[in-house]
């Protein structure tokens, strides 16, 4: 497949560690880098082998440069205000999350792609890791029936980057707020507990959604989890499915014999791992992430001209949702 040209604006370090070297991986050419400084903008280019021209100015570098879509990695409140520039300069956009703080912001910037006929995708990388994607799999084959319920914990030392329940959310969980909107559809009620103090991140939320699937979602966000964790168990009919740590997945189904369980070996389980080889160097962890798939589907859809999986319409819904999270948690006992 022939490289597409993409400009790049920041490059801090989630920029640098995570999304460069998983776009290089993805067969995109970076064409150019803006940052608020020349010299880190050379800096960056240097860093990752690119032949580019450096840039202090977005602007600049996007009214200069001819490329095939630009991938904004900058500050979370800047990003709305850069998406929109993009836009309306009519290049196609890779926004990592959040594409705007609440639903206007979202209704915005997805009704400016339309009226300027780009492509926009938002950076949630969780539906394109490969252990969500076969949980995906798995119910949409309905190979074990029909998905009936779930329970997810997410944990994560966010107390750096994330001051109150709100940076929580939109910054941290709303990644978890979309894969869930990913796997089971629109939720259509939710009802929860928090016990939040400042930084110090404490949720449980009870979910039932359109497609008649419920779950429960733990969230932390405490110094306790300076190991991040993450785990899915989906109920079947005829089984589970579990995605743990997301690198393995147990698919459990039930014995369709008419013994009795527990007096035959009828019980199935399969796993399945990545390889462990210390070959992969740090490819493994941005491929079992994620962020390797999500920008090989942005170059997808830009060289086939397709809607992205994370586009504006569901930005919009996966915004709508935290808000409701959010609304939710200012009136601990309340239901909406």
């Amino acid at each position: 497949m022939e490289k597409i040209n993409i400009c790049f604006i920041g490059a801090g370090f989630h920029a640098s560690t995570n999304i460069y070297p998983s776009s290089i991986e993805a067969g995109m050419n970076i064409k150019g880098i803006a940052t608020r400084s020349l010299e880190n903008s050379k800096k960056a280019l240097l860093r990752f082998g690119s032949t580019g021209n450096p840039y202090d100015d977005y602007k600049k570098m996007l009214k200069s440069e001819e490329c095939d879509g630009v991938v904004v990695v900058a500050q979370p409140e800047d990003q709305f205000m850069i998406a929109l520039e993009c836009i309306k300069l009519g290049k196609n956009i890779f926004v990592d999350k959040p594409l705007g703080w609440d639903e206007e912001e979202a209704r915005i910037i997805n009704q400016a792609a339309k009226e300027h006929n780009v492509l926009i995708m938002v950076g949630f990388m969780k539906r394109f890791a490969p252990c969500y994607k076969r949980i995906k799999e798995i119910i949409d084959s309905k190979e074990l029936g029909e998905a009936r319920s779930f329970n997810l914990n997410f944990a994560v030392d966010s107390t750096s980057f994330c001051k109150n329940e709100e940076d929580f959310i939109k910054l941290a969980a709303i990644h978890i707020v979309d894969l869930i909107r990913f796997l089971f559809g629109e939720v259509k009620q939710v009802c929860g507990f928090s016990s939040s103090i400042n930084e110090k991140i404490s949720q449980c939320l009870s979910l039932n959604f359109e497609s008649g699937v419920v779950g429960s979602v733990y969230l932390s966000g405490m110094t306790a989890w300076s190991r991040e964790s993450e785990n899915i168990t989906v109920t079947f009919d005829n089984g589970f499915a579990k995605a743990e740590e997301i690198n393995k997945v147990i698919i459990h189904r039930n014995s369709e014999s008419k013994m009795l369980s527990y007096a035959s070996q009828t019980e199935e389980d399969r796993v399945f791992t990545p390889s462990a080889t210390p070959m992969s160097g740090a490819y493994r962890d941005l491929y079992l992430r994620g962020f390797v798939g999500e920008l090989k589907h942005f170059a997808h859809c830009i060289q086939n001209g397709k809607n992205p999986s994370s586009n504006g319409e569901n930005n919009i819904s996966t915004m709508v949702l935290c808000d409701k999270i959010l609304n939710l948690i200012s009136n601990t006992n309340a239901i909406l």
